[in-house]
């Protein structure tokens, strides 16, 4: 065979015509191959074995899986699937309306409230089974946190004498809630007018995101009748637009109603005062509400996390001081103020964490020099740009100087609104030592 010459049959090499030293080399290295055989016992064989994969069967004979078979049980599976999902689902029909705990104390607590339907009016006092029989033995003493969460339909929650704690977060998003009522006996906790106290005056917990709508009501710019579509007895609006069809509630002023009708609309259904003895405001208190005023006591000294989260309405906040006692919690009661001024009140030393974020109605706030504290994002989203314009807070007013503020302030993490800028976050400026406006 030469190189670079085609190969033919001929000069193909097999095993008949294998040259003798080629012969005489491979038996040479078969004898050397058989010695570094790794001879395993059968039984350790799994352990040469890639760890997760099936053990080889040794002298086994590959199974053959009967196909009919393998159909058979994916049936079977599929059937106990689907039988257990319909359970699931019947299950899932049945809402228990009422989830109550019982502590290691013996004490009951309501821990979770779910509305079965279009359930209005709920009663928190006593322990009630599955059957819906109130065991009178057996008082709810605390409503827990969210007891009351993301429900539509509410619209009045009455609270039994027996409870003893209870916050803003146990009412948490009940969009229609409009009034809370505490029994006369509770020695922790009243309501004024469906707005939540302690019962010292102390401490407002909680103002029902809806209560607008019950004050329409009350005076008289709303009504309890039938619709005429569906029969069902609702609240049926006094008000109406330009063309005589019902509207529920006036936001600016139209050719029927002017701005003198407009603004006593708001004084008496969007304002709120706070009593002169309350020194805290709730966390969550004023949270999601629909309120254009608030007036504050100068004596609150701590406004708590989320207090007026998202009221967006807001567009006010004024203080005021007194010589007599205010308890009157409308807009009347401003005639009795010795004073009132813009913002915060004086003497205030805590603000909490988120305590004004998302409230974009507001355009002007001054922290007094007596703040000590101001949680994190406590006026975050308050300054935003619409249509390339800024609108908001467009500044932050303190009235403790740079030095002061920094030094005696605790801040959280980002307290300060931001605002976008060619694609550039800022925080709006802070104007230190400042004169509070009148």
């Amino acid at each position: 065979m030469k190189i670079g010459k085609k190969r033919d049959k001929k000069d193909t090499i097999t095993v008949d015509n294998m040259p003798d030293f080629l012969e005489e080399e491979a038996k040479e290295a078969e004898k050397q191959a058989a010695e570094y055989t790794i001879d395993v016992p059968d039984d350790e064989i799994w352990t040469y074995q890639i760890e997760g994969l099936q053990e080889p069967r040794i002298g086994e004979k590959a199974r053959q899986y009967n196909t009919t078979k393998k159909k058979i049980i994916v049936v079977i599976i599929l059937l106990v699937a689907i039988s257990i999902s319909i359970f699931l689902s019947v299950r899932a029909l049945y809402v228990k309306e009422f989830d109550f705990k019982q502590r290691d104390d013996g004490t009951y607590y309501l821990y979770s409230f779910s509305n079965p339907g279009e359930v209005k009016e709920v009663t928190v006092d006593y322990f009630v089974d599955d059957d819906g029989n109130k065991d009178e033995s057996k008082p709810i003493e605390e409503l827990a946190d969210f007891a009351f969460n993301c429900d539509d339909q509410v619209t009045k929650i009455t609270v039994g004498k027996d409870v003893k704690k209870l916050s803003g977060k146990s009412f948490y998003s009940c969009w229609a809630l409009q009034y809370v009522e505490i029994d006369d006996a509770n020695p922790n906790y009243c309501d004024v007018d469906g707005v939540v106290y302690t019962k010292d005056m102390k401490e407002i917990v909680f103002y029902p995101i809806d209560h607008d709508r019950y004050l329409r009501l009350k005076n008289g710019y709303a009504k309890m009748g039938k619709d005429k579509d569906t029969g069902e007895e609702r609240q049926i609006s006094n008000l109406v637009d330009d063309d005589g069809k019902e509207m529920e509630e006036l936001w600016g002023t139209t050719a029927k109603y002017d701005e003198k009708y407009f603004d006593e609309y708001n004084h008496k259904v969007r304002t709120y005062v706070i009593p002169s003895s309350v020194e805290k405001i709730g966390e969550l208190c004023f949270t999601y509400v629909n309120i254009n005023y608030v007036y504050i006591p100068e004596g609150v000294k701590e406004i708590g996390s989320m207090g007026f989260f998202d009221s967006g309405n807001i567009w006010e906040f004024n203080s005021y001081t007194y010589d007599k006692p205010i308890t009157d919690t409308t807009y009347n009661a401003v005639k009795s103020f010795k004073s009132q001024y813009k913002s915060l009140p004086e003497g205030l030393e805590k603000i909490g964490s988120d305590c004004f974020t998302k409230d974009k109605g507001i355009n002007y706030m001054y922290v007094p020099s007596s703040v000590k504290e101001i949680g994190h994002h406590a006026f975050w989203e308050t300054c935003f740009q619409e249509d390339g314009e800024l609108k908001g807070l467009p500044k932050m007013c303190v009235g403790a100087s740079e030095e002061d503020f920094n030094k005696n302030t605790k801040l959280g993490d980002q307290w300060l609104p931001k605002y976008e800028k060619h694609l550039i976050h800022f925080n709006i400026d802070v104007e230190y030592g400042a004169q509070r406006e009148k």
